[in-house]
């Protein structure tokens, strides 16, 4: 059993690997959105089932990611948006770590909606994918 476990993380350390390689910054951020809210939605299982290791483990995740998303703030970009989103990351990993003490999944569930916010804005700005415009030349059959 233990080699069947062992292998599916290797497989998954390997395709995370291979996705953040071919990645965009855009996609880094979704990934990065979306690691935090699976975190957020398995520390809510651990919550349900009074795992409190495993609960702790992925709030701690969780607030680790959101530091991250906060650290990735372009501060060359528009500040009021910007301080916003710090402000608002910060609100969040104070609330998880709210949530963790109290054992509360309302806490995760406000934090898990606010991100959920986030990420539809976000993908909402997804920059159109590069298109290869074909030279005049290349069209006309001689």
């Amino acid at each position: 059993m233990y080699a069947a476990q062992s292998a599916l993380a290797q497989y998954k350390r390997i395709n995370t690997e291979s996705a953040l390689e071919g990645a965009s910054p855009h996609q880094l951020i979704q990934m990065l959105l979306n690691g935090a809210l699976d975190r957020l939605s398995q520390a809510k299982g651990a919550m349900a089932r009074n795992d409190v290791a495993q609960k702790g483990v992925m709030i701690g995740k969780a607030v680790s990611i959101l530091g991250g998303l906060q650290d990735s703030l372009d501060a060359s970009a528009d500040e009021q948006i910007t301080g916003n989103l710090d402000s608002l990351y910060d609100y969040m990993q104070r609330r998880l770590l709210e949530a963790n003490v109290k054992n509360d999944p309302d806490l995760l569930d406000e934090v898990s909606d606010l991100l959920l916010t986030i990420k539809d804005g976000w993908d909402a700005i997804a920059p159109a994918p590069a298109t290869t415009e074909l030279e005049e030349d290349e069209l006309s059959i001689d």
